[in-house]
C-alpha cells in the first residue's frame, strides 16, 4: 500500500498494531538494497505489525514532519506515537528489534 499524507493518519497513526515506516527515495542506493529486506519483513510480520514505505520525494511534508535528514530512515509508530527510530541500513533482525522494543 502506498502511504501518502492523505492516508497516513488512518493507516499509520490509527493502526491497532505497530507500524514500521521505511522513509526512502527511488534514487537512493542503500534504500534499494534495503527493499528486499523490508519486503521480507512485511510478509513475516503480517498480522503482528504493518510495514510501509514512504517516498520522501513524493511526500516531503511527512519527511519534514518526522525530521528525515538521511535515508533510509526507519520509524516505528505505536499507538500513534513515534516509538523507535533508526537511520541507515539495518539487517532484518535489527528491524524486528525496532518493532518489538
Amino acid at each position: 500500500m502506498k502511504i501518502t499524507s492523505e492516508n497516513f493518519e488512518k493507516e499509520v497513526l490509527n493502526s491497532e498494531v505497530p507500524v514500521l515506516v521505511d522513509f526512502f527515495a527511488t534514487w537512493c542506493s542503500p534504500c534499494k538494497m534495503m527493499s528486499p529486506v523490508v519486503e521480507e519483513l512485511e510478509k513475516e510480520m503480517e498480522g503482528k505489525a504493518k510495514v510501509y514505505k514512504i517516498d520522501t520525494d513524493e511526500e516531503q511534508n511527512l519527511a519534514i514532519k518526522y525530521g528525515i535528514m538521511s535515508i533510509p530512515t526507519f520509524i516505528v509508530f505505536k499507538n500513534g506515537e513515534v516509538a523507535n527510530k533508526a537511520v541507515g541500513m539495518r539487517d532484518k533482525q535489527e528491524l524486528i528489534d525496532l518493532l518489538n522494543n
